[in-house]
C-alpha cells in the first residue's frame, strides 16, 4: 500500500469568538477569500505543470455557537435560536451573496442566546471547482497544456465534488449526528450550497447574486415578457427604490436615476429556465423565472433556489378549470394539493400535510381585490379558493375514468403539473409558498384550449395575472421575516439559521 501524501495546505487561522455580526461575517468572508485564492493559485501552477508530490487542500469557514442553556426563547419565533444546549455549527460558502442574510442570522444568534459566536475552519474540504465564482472547464484546461506534464490525476491532488455527501438530509430530517460532533445550524452546508449556485447559472443564465428574496414561477413565457416590460418601463421612469433589472446573459438595464445604460451580452441560447430580476437593495427585490411546463422542472429549480433562503416563493401560471361553473380567466387560490407529480414523494411522503400560510394566503386575496376592484361576495365571481392537484401526465384528460374519479374525490377546482411540486418544496425547505392560478382551458367541459382562443385568453387576463402576483409580494415585503416564515415549516429539532 503506497503511503498517503502530506497535503498543502495555507497557514491556518485561529478560531476566534465575535460578539458583533458584522465582525463575524468579514471573517467569513476573510477566511473564504484566502483559502479559495490558494487553491486557485495551487490549480493554475498545476495546470502550468508544476510537478506536485503532495495533496492540495482548504477548507470553508464555519460557524459555531455553544449555549448551555434550556432557557425558553420568545414562542413566537421560527428561527433566531438553536433548539437546545450544545454545539452548532455550520459550513459557509460566499459570504459575499449571503453577507445581509449572515448578518441577520448571526445577530440573532448572539441576541436570543447572549453568547458569542466563534468563527473559524472548518474540516469540510473546498472542491477546486468550487473555489471559482463561475463553472470552470477542467477538462478544458487540463487538455490545453502539456498532458505530458501532469504525473498525477487532478484527483489525486485536489478534492473535487462528492455528490454523495452533498444531500439534503438536515432539511430531510434524516440526518444522523455521529457521537461527538456538533449539531447543524442550518439546512445546507457549503458544499451543497456551492453545488446550487452553479446549477443556477447553468439554468437560469444569470449569476446567483443576482437573485432576489421574492421569486415567482410562472409556467409561461407571456408572463416573462409582461414581467420584462413592466420593469424596464419602471427603471426608465425612474422609480425610486429600483436598482436594475437583469436578463440572462447577467444583462443589466439600471435605473435612468442612476445614470441609466445597459451592460453584458445576451446568451446565444435560451436557458432551460431563464430567469429575470428587478433588483432592489438587500435582495428585496423580485425574481420571475420561467421553469416551462412539468413537475421535474419544478422540483430541480426549487432545489436550488432554496439555498439562497427566499423570503417567499409563488406559482403564478395557468391551469385547467376542472368545475363547470368556472369561466376562462377565473382564479384559483389554492389552500390544498393533490400531489398526483411523484417527484418528492421519497423526500416528502404523500401522508406529508402541505398546508396553506394564512399570511401567503391573505396577501394573493388582497391583491385580487386590489387589482380586480371586487370584494367581499362579489370576489368569489372571480376567484374560487380550493384544493389544485398537480400530475406527471400532459394528457391526464384522455387518461381514463380513474384520474377523473380522483380528482372528484379529492374536490380539486384546479390542475397543473407544477404548483403541488413549488408547494411541497417549499414546505420541505421552510419557503414561505403560495399559488394563484388562472383558468386558461375547461377540458372536462368541452373547453379546450385552442389556437385563437389561447391568443385572446392570454391578451386579457396575463398583465392583470402577473400585477397581483407582484402587488402579493410588495405586501409580503411589508411584513415582518418573523411573522412571514411561519412556524407551520419548523420541525421539533429545528436549525437555528432561517
Amino acid at each position: 500500500m503506497s503511503p498517503t501524501p502530506p497535503i498543502e495546505t495555507p497557514p491556518s487561522i485561529t478560531t476566534e469568538a465575535f460578539v458583533e455580526a458584522g465582525a463575524a461575517v468579514a471573517r467569513l468572508e476573510e477566511i473564504y477569500e484566502r483559502n479559495t485564492a490558494f487553491l486557485r493559485s495551487r490549480f493554475e501552477a498545476y495546470v502550468n505543470g508544476v510537478p506536485f508530490t503532495t495533496r492540495v487542500r482548504a477548507h470553508y469557514p464555519f460557524v459555531r455557537i455553544t449555549t448551555s442553556s434550556h432557557a425558553r426563547l420568545d414562542s413566537r419565533l421560527a428561527y433566531g435560536f438553536v433548539a437546545g444546549p450544545g454545539v452548532h455549527e455550520t459550513s459557509i460558502t460566499r459570504p459575499d451573496i449571503f453577507r445581509t442574510y449572515l448578518t441577520e442570522q448571526i445577530g440573532l444568534l448572539i441576541k436570543n442566546h447572549g453568547v458569542a459566536v466563534e468563527i473559524g475552519e472548518s474540516n469540510e474540504p473546498i472542491p477546486i471547482h468550487f473555489a471559482y465564482r463561475r463553472d470552470i472547464n477542467i477538462e478544458a484546461a487540463l487538455s490545453i497544456a502539456d498532458s505530458s506534464a501532469f504525473t498525477r490525476s487532478l484527483r489525486d491532488v485536489f478534492d473535487t465534488p462528492d455528490l454523495a455527501a452533498m444531500d439534503d438530509a438536515i432539511a430531510d430530517g434524516t440526518f444522523e449526528l455521529t457521537p461527538g460532533t456538533p449539531e447543524p445550524l442550518a439546512l445546507f452546508r457549503a458544499a451543497r450550497v456551492d453545488y446550487s449556485l452553479r446549477r443556477l447559472y447553468h439554468y437560469t443564465g444569470t449569476d446567483p447574486e443576482h437573485f432576489q428574496n421574492f421569486v415567482i414561477f410562472t409556467n409561461y413565457q407571456f408572463y416573462v415578457d409582461a414581467f420584462a416590460q413592466s420593469s424596464l418601463q419602471r427603471l426608465a421612469s425612474g422609480e425610486a427604490g429600483l436598482e436594475a433589472f437583469v436578463a440572462p446573459g447577467n444583462v443589466i438595464t439600471r435605473n435612468a436615476l442612476a445614470g441609466g445604460g445597459v451592460s453584458g451580452t445576451a446568451s446565444e441560447r435560451v436557458p432551460q429556465m431563464p430567469a429575470f430580476h428587478l433588483v432592489e437593495p438587500g435582495y428585496r427585490g423580485i425574481t420571475l423565472i420561467n421553469i416551462g411546463i412539468g413537475p421535474s422542472n419544478a422540483r430541480n429549480i426549487t432545489d436550488h433556489v432554496a439555498v439562497l433562503r427566499p423570503h417567499a416563493w409563488l406559482m403564478i401560471g395557468h391551469c385547467a378549470g376542472l368545475r363547470n361553473t368556472q369561466r376562462l380567466g377565473d382564479y384559483v387560490l389554492a389552500h390544498g394539493y393533490v400531489r398526483e407529480d411523484h417527484v418528492l414523494d421519497h423526500e416528502l411522503p404523500l401522508w406529508v400535510p402541505i398546508p396553506a400560510l394564512a399570511e401567503m394566503q391573505v396577501a394573493l386575496e388582497e391583491a385580487v381585490g386590489e387589482v380586480t376592484g371586487l370584494s367581499g361576495f362579489e370576489l368569489k365571481r372571480l376567484m374560487r379558493t380550493g384544493t389544485v392537484a398537480s400530475v406527471d401526465n400532459r394528457n391526464w384528460e384522455i387518461s381514463g375514468p380513474q384520474v377523473i374519479r380522483r380528482m372528484s374525490q379529492s374536490r380539486s377546482i384546479a390542475l397543473d403539473m407544477e404548483s403541488a411540486t413549488i408547494a411541497a418544496n417549499g414546505y420541505r425547505f421552510r419557503v414561505p409558498y403560495g399559488t394563484l392560478l388562472c383558468v386558461s382551458d375547461k377540458p372536462l367541459h368541452g373547453e379546450i384550449k385552442l389556437a385563437g382562443m389561447a391568443s385572446e385568453f392570454y391578451r386579457q387576463r396575463v398583465g392583470q395575472h402577473l400585477q397581483i402576483g407582484l402587488k402579493a409580494l410588495e405586501r409580503l415585503k411589508d411584513q415582518e421575516s418573523e411573522r412571514l416564515h411561519s412556524r407551520k415549516l419548523r420541525s421539533f429539532a429545528e436549525v437555528a439559521f432561517q
